[in-house]
């Protein structure tokens, strides 16, 4: 085999190549006629490398890592790969059954940074040596080429938006989501700065920043706060009715009175989109210091984001809503076992108080009266009882007339005045209730401590009920 020989096709077809996609396709084309070999060019698009090449055999992947594989390893080191038996490789990535060996080599600019790398994986006995330079001397002439034509392929927007909706249905926080929505408006639309306004109990408010918001952004997001809620909620209700996309700052065209605070921190070209319904959703704001034309393209990519952003949103909260109907009792609304099960276990010894509190002859309300009546007592009882708590105390309803407080103190006597409060405000209701009280020992289990709690209050019971008990330390 001419090894020359394949080097000067290869370099003689590349000059005519007027994009990078195909120059990595004429040179798989020209190696394939010479090397019986499975060929692929993987370019960095974004944080994949990305396969823009290869020989006719669909056994190649599409996208990689870049540290995954031989090749992932070839792109990040820079350094070739000659890999005689690939069942000995750790790294193989399995293509097909019968490879047997693989060349790796980085495709390198001029100044030898990786742009992505040129594999060839062979099925059949070969002297890899002299490929292996072949393929690096190819790799090079590659690279500078890519570089002549302005670089890899970038991603399109139609990309670009897949990813970013890939991002939104992964995030965990509402904080995470928006973030991505900013990080999102900004790739897709090519422009600078992206700002959320979403309705508030108070009317209109800005959603949360990302933590390096841009310096428009922030200019951005001062005017607004400054300008205060009158020409946000005017420019949120026009959005939301309508949704367009407005160029400010043509000469002539000065910009409305609810777009001066935009203006005024230098925006020059806005694209508004509504996000979510017209009742309830808010507005999403894209814009640059340039003045430029928002295309029907890019305002209709944006509001597809927009769109997807919110219905992401709105499945966070709903998942936030069942957690919480899953942790709250749904008579009192206070939360019950699963919760409390996890405060306790984090009880400081000797700080945290366990108040068992039992209701004093529920049972003969329901038999008397009814269990919607009964009802009706829990949730009046339960009202009063997180009234008289102090800040920061927790109340959870652990069974049908059974109550336990979580409380912090710093003497078993404050724990005891605060049970004493909860039975007064009990017997302002009308009702009485036994309250027993224990604090953690050092290396007590939580359950420990409940029991002791709970026998505490049946020594209430045992005296007559209405009033509060302190088990022995």
């Amino acid at each position: 085999m001419n090894l020359d020989r394949v080097i000067r096709d290869v370099t003689v077809r590349l000059p005519m190549a007027s994009t990078a996609v195909e120059a990595c396709q004429w040179t798989v084309a020209t190696l394939s006629r010479y090397a019986p070999a499975t060929i692929s060019v993987l370019l960095q698009v974004h944080d994949r490398l990305r396969c823009v090449a290869a020989t006719g055999s669909w056994q190649v992947y599409a996208t990689v890592p870049p540290k995954a594989g031989i090749v992932g390893r070839v792109y990040a080191s820079g350094t070739g790969a000659t890999v005689a038996r690939v069942d000995d490789d750790p790294d193989y990535l399995p293509v097909r059954p019968d490879v047997t060996a693989e060349i790796c080599v980085p495709v390198v600019d001029p100044a030898g940074r990786p742009l992505g790398v040129l594999d060839l994986q062979w099925s059949e006995p070969v002297d890899l040596g002299p490929w292996r330079e072949t393929a690096e001397r190819i790799a090079g002439r590659l690279g500078a080429r890519i570089m002549a034509l302005g670089g890899p392929p970038a991603e399109t927007r139609s990309e670009k938006m897949l990813r970013h909706a890939a991002a939104f249905s992964s995030a965990a926080t509402e904080w995470d989501l928006l973030t991505a929505a900013i990080c999102a408006a900004r790739d897709v639309s090519g422009l600078s700065a992206a700002v959320l306004v979403l309705p508030g109990p108070d009317g209109p408010r800005l959603g949360a920043p990302p933590r390096t918001p841009g310096e428009l952004e922030a200019r951005i997001r001062a005017e607004l706060v400054e300008a205060g809620a009158g020409p946000l909620g005017r420019l949120m209700s026009r959005t939301r009715r309508y949704g367009a996309g407005y160029t400010l700052g043509e000469a002539g065209h000065p910009p409305t009175e609810d777009h001066q605070p935009l203006a005024r921190a230098g925006v020059r070209t806005l694209i508004t989109v509504p996000v979510g319904p017209p009742e309830t959703g808010g507005v999403l704001l894209v814009a640059d210091e340039r003045l430029l034309q928002p295309d029907p393209t890019t305002v209709n990519l944006i509001e597809l984001l927009a769109g997807q952003a919110w219905t992401c949103l709105d499945r966070l909260r709903t998942l936030a809503r069942l957690r919480e109907q899953a942790s709250s009792d749904p008579l009192t609304g206070l939360r019950h076992t699963g919760p409390f099960g996890r405060r306790i276990a984090r009880a400081t010894p000797g700080r945290t108080a366990l108040l068992a509190i039992d209701v004093d002859g529920f049972k003969s309300v329901n038999d008397t009266y009814g269990h919607q009546a009964g009802d009706q007592v829990l949730v009046g009882l339960a009202r009063a009882l997180e009234a008289a708590l102090r800040h920061g105390d927790e109340l959870y309803r652990v069974g049908g007339d059974e109550f336990v407080a979580v409380i912090e103190v710093s003497r078993p006597e404050e724990a005891v005045r605060i049970a004493e409060r909860l039975a007064q405000a009990a017997r302002d209701t009308g009702r009485t209730i036994s309250v027993g009280v224990a604090l953690p020992r050092p290396g007590e289990a939580p359950e420990s401590t409940l029991r002791r709690a709970d026998q505490a209050l049946y020594a209430v019971k045992r005296r007559g009920r209405d009033g509060v008990q302190l088990a022995p330390a």
